[in-house]
């Protein structure tokens, strides 16, 4: 499959607002793409118009050389023309078919022989592994199961992308963690291009080959899962990314005094310029003695949260509320103090319009 393009797509249901502006975005052939954001940002509208369901408002949308919407053009090719296959958030089965009928409707609308549907329906169910309910009814499936048969049904018809808007969060968090292992393997398999929408950070964390952060249909931030941990484009990819979020002090225009002073007197000269904000991951947050080159504070401790295999810290240092993770017990209860240290690559600098100040990431690792 070649590459999908989008330019300068643009989509607007008539109230003079866009659920989706200027947003330019490229998904490489067997790339496993994940659109991530909160709800309401776009990124659902976005699947369908890839998929046809929805047209444009501007711009254009491309396969290859293959021109599937054009607004300047007045050119529209339809969804079952795209050669794509979509899964939606509720399954969408059929309740009088068996879970074989189920993964055989779309090549029988297509009018495949009786005997290659159900080999290709066979070799699907075995794929997602429940070729031995073929028989049962809809009804008679656990929620995780029916989710297979929907992926099934789409994989028979052997589309060269694959669609996916939001189809683990109908299920409990154990069902999640199976199909996620499930989803990667078949796009390792398959060698599909793969487009998965989802609000869920930790999915396209897991997933993803690339990931596209949107919000209030503008695109924040295109890159790798990593990429975007390591070094997010600015404030929201920096809250949005992450669990527990990032720590974010705002550093006012006027003094220095509290953590903000703290932090800049640290900062010192190798910052091209004073930043708005300064955010710190709980996970980079270390305590005991520093390193030379670190930032250090006493810090209180306001609560202590397990988890099993992690604490999550309330800390107090100076005048702001921070939260830290572990997954070496800290010796210290609610109440007492601990020294806690970060290393300068582990800062992160925005300026005031919240972008990444990127000239800080070269002078933190000399």
């Amino acid at each position: 499959m070649p590459t999908i393009t989008l330019s300068g797509i643009a989509k607007s249901y008539g109230s003079g607002e866009y659920a989706v502006k200027n947003l330019d975005l490229v998904v490489e052939d067997g790339a496993f793409m994940c659109l991530l954001g909160p709800s309401g940002c776009g990124k659902t509208t976005t699947l369908r118009m890839i998929a046809g369901l929805e047209q444009p408002t501007a711009g254009t949308i491309a396969v290859g050389d293959r021109v599937l919407d054009s607004v300047e053009q007045g050119l529209y090719v339809p969804p079952e023309k795209r050669q794509m296959g979509l899964v939606f958030q509720n399954y969408a089965l059929w309740p009088h078919l068996t879970v074989r009928g189920n993964t055989e409707f779309g090549l029988r609308m297509r009018k495949v022989p009786a005997a290659e549907r159900r080999s290709r329906a066979e070799a699907a169910l075995a794929m997602v592994h429940v070729d031995d309910a073929m028989d049962r009814y809809p009804s008679q499936l656990s929620g995780g199961q029916q989710q297979r048969v929907a992926l099934a049904r789409m994989l028979a018809v052997s589309p060269s992308v694959l669609l996916l808007d939001e189809p683990l969060s109908n299920l409990d968090a154990r069902l999640r963690l199976e199909m996620r292992a499930e989803l990667k393997r078949i796009h390792e398999e398959t060698g599909a291009t793969i487009v998965f929408v989802t609000h869920d950070q930790m999915e396209a964390m897991t997933m993803a080959t690339d990931v596209a952060v949107m919000d209030q249909g503008l695109l924040q931030q295109m890159a790798s899962p990593m990429e975007m941990y390591r070094r997010p484009a600015n404030r929201f990819v920096a809250e949005f990314v992450g669990s527990p979020p990032m720590n974010l002090v705002p550093v006012p225009a006027q003094g220095t005094a509290g953590m903000a002073g703290s932090l800049l007197r640290h900062i010192g000269d190798r910052a091209a310029c004073v930043p708005a904000t300064v955010g710190m991951r709980p996970e980079a947050i270390r305590f005991g003695r520093p390193p030379a080159a670190a930032w250090s504070e006493e810090a209180q401790v306001e609560a202590v949260l397990p988890a099993g295999s992690s604490w999550t810290l309330r800390l107090r240092i100076l005048d702001t509320e921070l939260f830290a993770l572990t997954y070496t017990p800290v010796e210290v209860a609610p109440g007492g103090s601990v020294t806690c240290w970060i290393e300068p690559e582990n800062l992160h600098l925005f300026d005031g319009s919240g972008a990444r100040m990127a000239a800080w990431d070269m002078a933190s690792a000399r």
